[in-house]
């Protein structure tokens, strides 16, 4: 047989035992059993790993969790952002946190803006850093997409923006004028300024962003002049007569009222007619009072508004920060010298009144128009940074070197600056558009 080598030396005819023969032929056919077997394994292992290469290599990743998609991630690459897109049903604004962005510039200043009121341009008073300007709204669950002016006019076109309400909602619409003003060309837009009625308007977009000057949204006798002293205002919870005029006809509504309610545990109340000046006047609890109050506007909305035409939204109370131990400074003085947001998820200052925020949502409960309530109290809690402080103007006139060094008598805790905080409230307010 060919494979059988014989030794030269052999003598030719000499038989080979055949037991010889049989090991020989037993060992190569183990031979070649093991060999058979590798190239049978090596081709199973290359096929499985060939799968799996092609299994990594789709696209389509929908059928497996998230979950385990971000695990399999290396480690130093960024963790998948798994929020969804703003949904304004089911998108919670008030539960997220604030991140530094320090690529993020604002939209406008209060140097190229003209419509900034001198009490909230923080900047040109003076204030030395800007690090406020760059702190994002980021929802937990959901993203807000970013303040578009061209798509918020073409959301505006051929409608009124109405806001209503007192100098927080007024710095509110500054901030949206402010926002979509500079892509309108000279000559296509105006100002008109009254006492307590404020219209910008861009003709191109036949369209106008207004302001009605009303701090308890019902009657009250000290809208202007503004009365200082707080024992003698009264709050006449029956009526929007006088006001409710400039109000009709509006396509989108924005209503807040909240500050100018808490000046004190009780408030004076009114039925009827101011003509006999306190007389009749009832002191009742505030949050009685407010709820009196906002029932008289709900009442009003119902009976008026055509929800088929017309959007209402509401905004919360805007926190104020004038006691530094809620934020854990007991030596402070109140929001001045603040640079940072409050980090704490939990924190709740005490000015922000959380009964008077249930009243709110008791009332637009109960109407039969649909009303839209935006939360910005909770994400504006930890903005102890983002207030006028010292850098505004008292009487119309901006603070002194000496007035700004005595923060804890002229420190303004209740304002914000522009550019600032009511830029991600109208960002809120243009996603729900």
């Amino acid at each position: 047989m060919s494979f059988l080598i014989l030794n030269r030396g052999a003598v030719s005819g000499t038989k080979i035992p055949l037991s010889i023969i049989v090991l020989v032929l037993c060992g190569f056919m183990f031979f070649v059993l093991l060999y058979t077997e590798r190239i049978s394994l090596m081709s199973s292992s290359s096929s499985s790993n060939l799968l799996r290469m092609k299994s990594c290599a789709r696209k389509d990743i929908s059928s497996k969790p998230k979950e385990k998609v971000r695990e399999k991630r290396p480690e130093n690459m960024d963790v998948l952002d798994d929020r969804f897109e703003f949904d304004p049903e089911e998108c919670n604004v008030a539960a997220g946190k604030w991140v530094y962005n320090s690529s993020a510039e604002p939209l406008y200043t209060d140097e190229s803006c003209p419509y900034i009121d001198r009490q909230f341009s923080c900047m040109k008073n003076g204030r030395p850093e800007t690090d406020y300007l760059r702190w994002e709204w980021q929802p937990d669950d959901c993203t807000i997409p970013r303040f578009n002016p061209k798509l918020a006019m073409k959301k505006l076109r051929g409608k009124r923006l109405l806001f209503v309400g007192d100098s927080l909602q007024r710095s509110q619409w500054e901030s949206f004028v402010c926002l979509v003003e500079s892509i309108i060309p000279e000559g296509e837009k105006s100002m008109e300024r009254s006492r307590k009625y404020f219209v910008f308007r861009a003709k191109e977009y036949n369209a106008s962003i207004e302001f009605y000057w009303a701090p308890f949204i019902v009657e009250s006798n000290t809208d202007l002049p503004v009365i200082l002293d707080m024992k003698k205002r009264i709050v006449k919870v029956d009526s929007v007569e006088d006001r409710s005029k400039y109000w009709e006809g509006a396509d989108i509504m924005v209503f807040n009222t909240y500050v100018w309610w808490m000046s004190g545990l009780r408030m004076k109340a009114l039925w009827g007619s101011f003509g006999n000046g306190e007389s009749g006047a009832e002191a009742l609890d505030t949050p009685v009072a407010y709820r009196l109050g906002l029932k008289t506007w709900a009442n009003w909305v119902d009976s008026t508004v055509d929800s088929n035409k017309t959007k209402v939204f509401f905004t919360t109370m805007s926190p104020t920060h004038t006691r530094s131990a809620d934020w854990g400074k007991p030596n402070g003085t109140k929001c001045y010298n603040e640079t940072e947001p409050v980090k704490d998820k939990r924190f709740w200052g005490t000015g922000s009144n959380k009964q008077m925020m249930k009243v709110v949502a008791s009332v637009v409960k109960h109407m039969a128009t649909h009303v839209t309530v935006i939360n910005i109290t909770q994400l504006s809690e930890y903005r102890i940074d983002a207030h006028t402080s010292v850098y505004t103007e008292t009487g119309g006139k901006v603070l002194t070197a000496e007035q700004r060094a005595d923060p804890m008598r002229n420190a303004d805790c209740i304002h914000w600056c522009l550019p600032g905080l009511p830029d991600t409230w109208n960002r809120i307010l243009l996603a729900h558009l």
